[in-house]
């Protein structure tokens, strides 16, 4: 694509001249500004794939895949049997839960209630996977598993007695009032995520058929998947089989969280790329002084034989040979901080003395990142692509200019 002339052209204009030192400034600056702009970009998408991934995570251990919801008509066992016939590879459980308080030593609470088969494998590996203390074996009709963040904000431990009030009301000589059922902590969990550790409580199904004054017919089933990512397909067909039940999926539960961070992201990969834009704006300034400056050398050029197109390839060359070169090194750096960034974090943290990373605002525990394939050959490809444009527009003056004015007036 290039001849040697061609390239040794392009190779004496990235070294100038002392006198020309104005022009090895633009050059420094715009290597900069792009190497910066490719960093960045990796590094914020990085953070961004990898908070996706670890809330999905999360979000898909806290919470069954498919869930099917009575609406009124009662989820009876033959039902659960047909679903189990049809489908491989899924765990069908029962459940239910509801708006609830907690009531322990003088403080109070709005929580969510989460009744649960002790007995399911699905649960009990969720809990063993993220219990902080004490035995699960204790997990039994009449106690309860509450989240780390709501321990600590109530002063709760394991052995402790709590009051759980549900919107159900009974009524009494005077008046109706909330039911409510004395339960013993079983143990604490922390699964890493805020919200949910100091929002939950879970207990016995039977005990939150108690709770909120409910019958064995009003139980909701839970599916467990193979491959969560399906779970909008098994929806519907769950969803053919009783058009009567309410059925949704995980994902319907977190649409709007995950159409909220896919709008961020792009929104943040629009706002970066102007860094790499600008960048290329510091190609153009120079190729265009450095072309300017060069004039008489083109013209001897010219002379000399050598086509327009070579010249333009040449000085082309000069400013792809920046862009591209800063293009590299600032995926190396970008890729070399997100494998890093939680230490980065951390050492800034120290420095500053500033918490960068809070977990009650972003709902995980450390700064997630995930280098994605896809982002990094993207982010490279666009970068090239700017950084050739940038190069490009310079070199087509010098098809305009004539030769022998330049040698006249130079």
């Amino acid at each position: 694509m290039f001849n040697k002339a061609e390239r040794l052209i392009s190779l004496r204009n990235l070294r100038p001249k002392k006198k020309e030192g104005f022009l090895k400034v633009i050059s420094i600056f715009s290597f900069l500004g792009i190497m910066l702009g490719v960093s960045i970009l990796i590094i914020v998408m990085s953070v961004m794939n990898g908070f996706k991934s670890d809330l999905t995570q999360k979000i898909l251990g806290l919470n069954p895949h498919v869930i099917v919801e009575s609406n009124g008509f009662k989820i009876d066992d033959q039902f659960s049997n047909k679903i189990v016939s049809n489908f491989k590879n899924i765990i069908v459980t029962k459940s239910y839960s509801g708006e609830g308080v907690i009531v322990s030593k003088g403080n109070a609470k709005g929580i969510i209630i989460k009744g649960i088969n002790s007995k399911n494998s699905k649960n009990l590996n969720f809990f063993k996977n993220n219990i902080s203390k004490n035995d699960l074996n204790k997990f039994k009709k009449n106690t309860a598993l509450i989240g780390a963040e709501l321990a600590y904000n109530l002063k709760l431990k394991e052995g402790d007695m709590i009051n759980l009030m549900s919107s159900s009301f009974i009524s009494t000589p005077f008046g109706g009032l909330p039911k409510q059922d004395t339960l013993v902590i079983a143990g604490v969990f922390n699964t890493g995520f805020y919200e949910f550790d100091q929002n939950f409580v879970f207990v016995n199904i039977n005990d939150a058929l108690s709770i909120f004054d409910k019958e064995e017919n009003d139980q909701n089933l839970e599916i467990y998947l193979d491959d969560p990512m399906k779970a909008d397909d098994f929806k519907n067909q769950i969803q053919n089989l009783n058009e009567n039940y309410f059925v949704y999926s995980w994902s319907d539960l977190n649409k709007s969280f995950f159409s909220a961070l896919k709008v961020e992201r792009n929104v943040m990969f629009i706002i970066l790329t102007l860094i790499l834009i600008v960048a290329a704006f510091n190609i153009i300034s120079g190729l265009t002084i450095l072309i300017k400056n060069k004039t008489k050398e083109i013209a001897i050029l010219k002379t000399l034989g050598l086509s327009n197109s070579s010249i333009k390839k040449s000085f082309f060359l000069t400013g792809f040979t920046i862009g591209f070169l800063a293009t590299i090194s600032g995926i190396f750096i970008g890729v070399i901080v997100s494998k890093n960034l939680e230490k980065v974090r951390i050492f800034l943290s120290d420095i500053f003395n500033f918490e960068i990373f809070p977990a009650d605002v972003y709902f995980l525990e450390q700064l997630p990142s995930k280098i994605d394939l896809y982002s990094v050959i993207l982010i490279f490809i666009f970068s090239l692509i700017i950084t050739a444009l940038a190069s490009y527009l310079p070199a087509r003056r010098i098809a305009k200019m004539r030769t022998f004015r330049a040698l006249k007036y130079d």
